[in-house]
Order: C-alpha cells, then sequence, then structure tokens
C-alpha cells in the first residue's frame, strides 16, 4: 500500500511539473540563444519578460561581429541545450554550420529570411541590421519565426514585436528628415558596417578602408582614400568604437579630416531600447560631422 502511495505521488507531480502555465508553457523553459549582441536586442524586445522563455546570447556582448569566431566546447553545449538560435544570417554565422552537426537540434531562426544581400568583392555583406527598416524586417522574421517553433507563446511574441516594430519605425520616421538635410552625402568609413545604412538614408559609401574589422589597412589603400578625401572635399572620416583608429589618424593628418565616431551597434549593454539609443547617437554624431 505504503508503495502505491509513493507511486501515486509521483504521477502526480509529474503531471503537475508538465501542466501549462498561464501562457501555455510547461514548466520547462523554452530556451533561446542568440548568436550575437545585435539579434540578442532583437530577441530581448520579442521575448523579454515572458514567463516560460529563457533568452540567452552565446557570445559576449564585447565580442563585435563574428567573421573570424571559433565556437567553444561551451558553445557547443549550449548550442545543444537550445530549443531554438536565432541567428543573423548572410555567413555572419559560419562557425555554426560545424557545430549545429549532429546532437540534438535547436530551431534555427534566421533573422535575414527574404533580405536582398548587398554584395562586393569580397562576398555578401551582412550587416544588415545598419538599416532600421531592414532591421524590422529582421524583428518580424524573428517573431514569425519563434511562434512557429514555440506555439504555447506565440501570442505574446507577435505583440511584443510590434510594440518593438512601432518605435524602430518612429526611430527611422526621425532619422530620414536630419539626415535628409545634410549637405555632404559621401561617407568614408573603415568597415563595411554602414553599407546598408547609407543606403537608407541616401548617403554614397564612397569608400571602406577594410571590408572586415580587425584588419590593418595597406599603405596602398590609405593613400586611395586620402586623395579620394581631397578630391571631394570631405570633411569627415568615421570609425567604430570598437576597433583601432591609427590608420584614420593617418588619414586625418594627410586630408585635414575630422575623425567621427559611427557605432554599428555590435557591443553594448544588455538593454532593450540600445539600438534605438546607439541609432540617436549615430545621428547626433552625423549632423555634427556633415552639416
Amino acid at each position: 500500500m505504503k508503495f502505491l502511495q509513493t507511486g501515486a505521488c509521483l504521477l502526480a507531480f509529474l503531471a503537475a511539473a508538465l501542466l501549462p502555465d498561464a501562457h501555455g508553457a510547461t514548466n520547462t523553459p523554452f530556451r533561446i540563444l542568440t548568436s550575437f549582441y545585435p539579434m540578442y536586442i532583437h530577441t530581448l524586445n520579442i521575448a523579454g519578460n515572458i514567463p516560460g522563455v529563457e533568452i540567452k546570447n552565446l557570445t559576449r556582448p564585447t565580442t563585435g561581429c563574428l567573421h573570424d569566431y571559433q565556437a567553444t566546447p561551451d558553445d557547443i553545449a549550449r548550442l545543444t541545450a537550445a530549443d531554438a538560435v536565432v541567428i543573423n544570417g548572410g555567413g555572419m554565422e559560419a562557425f555554426l554550420d560545424k557545430s549545429l552537426q549532429g546532437g540534438r537540434k535547436p530551431a534555427v531562426i534566421n533573422a535575414s529570411e527574404g533580405i536582398e544581400w548587398l554584395r562586393d568583392e569580397h562576398g555578401i555583406n551582412p550587416h544588415v541590421w545598419a538599416s532600421p527598416t531592414l532591421a524590422i524586417q529582421q524583428v518580424e522574421n524573428i517573431a514569425r519565426q519563434l511562434a512557429a517553433a514555440d506555439p504555447a507563446h506565440a501570442g505574446i511574441y507577435k505583440q511584443q514585436a510590434q510594440k518593438y516594430v512601432t518605435q524602430l519605425e518612429a526611430l527611422r520616421d526621425r532619422m530620414r528628415p536630419e539626415l535628409q538635410r545634410l549637405r555632404v552625402r559621401d561617407l568614408v568609413t573603415f568597415h563595411e558596417a554602414f553599407v546598408y545604412f547609407a543606403r537608407e538614408f541616401n548617403f554614397n559609401a564612397i569608400a571602406v578602408v577594410t571590408a572586415d574589422d580587425g584588419m590593418i589597412p595597406r599603405p596602398r589603400e590609405l593613400v586611395q582614400t586620402a586623395t579620394l578625401i581631397k578630391a571631394r572635399h570631405i570633411p569627415a572620416i568615421f570609425v567604430e568604437p570598437q576597433y583601432a583608429s591609427d590608420a584614420a589618424l593617418t588619414i586625418a593628418r594627410e586630408t585635414g579630416a575630422g575623425i567621427y565616431t559611427l557605432d554599428p551597434g555590435v557591443t553594448g549593454p544588455a538593454r532593450a531600447d540600445a539600438y534605438v539609443r546607439t541609432m540617436e547617437a549615430n545621428l547626433l554624431e552625423l549632423q555634427r560631422a556633415l552639416k
């Protein structure tokens, strides 16, 4: 009799553990893993503060772009434990191709589904999130695919995504007229992160000194860029806070152009409003540099 009572209690405990909560989730959380900082901020706005949903970022928030990132054993363990992994796509997370082979596979949430990539001699440019319009499309993609992967929370994913999309639309609509007023339309940057941004706001990305972050420009590149800046009377060179600006200092001394900072939003605090704050700061910096 005692054995039967114990067995009944165990069954009751297991049944209770599997009962859905108010959002339809079980006591086991739906685990979302994001590949890097921009995807984390998008997903935080879509799935943050939902009971039964857990969000973690795979890489450190100081990592930046993932062009040369190598997965660690701990990364692979976290991947196999996740229910969904949110990626930017476009080759940004190439290291995941091998990491997701074999073992338990999470649902892959492709934030850039349906987005047309820009290409150059180096291949696909994956930095689509720097365009507010494309960031909106990424948010909508993430919400739709998360809803399919986790139907129990589908409604609240979509609800929170729409709230964030409204904020991003307001951000874009503030930026457009302000940036359109700027007399100078040529941008010289030290990383290809702002090509989509330039297209969004009708700038000419006339020179990208290094295509990949962390690369040291060749002397010939520096001479060509300095010649272009002089010829077109460009007043500003834009660097990124994540990377060294020694080459920019060399060009500035040669041309007299000022050095300013644009942030592609690949590092920062774990705040839902981080993308909006970064873009607002970029707006002010462009106004300061190009007015």
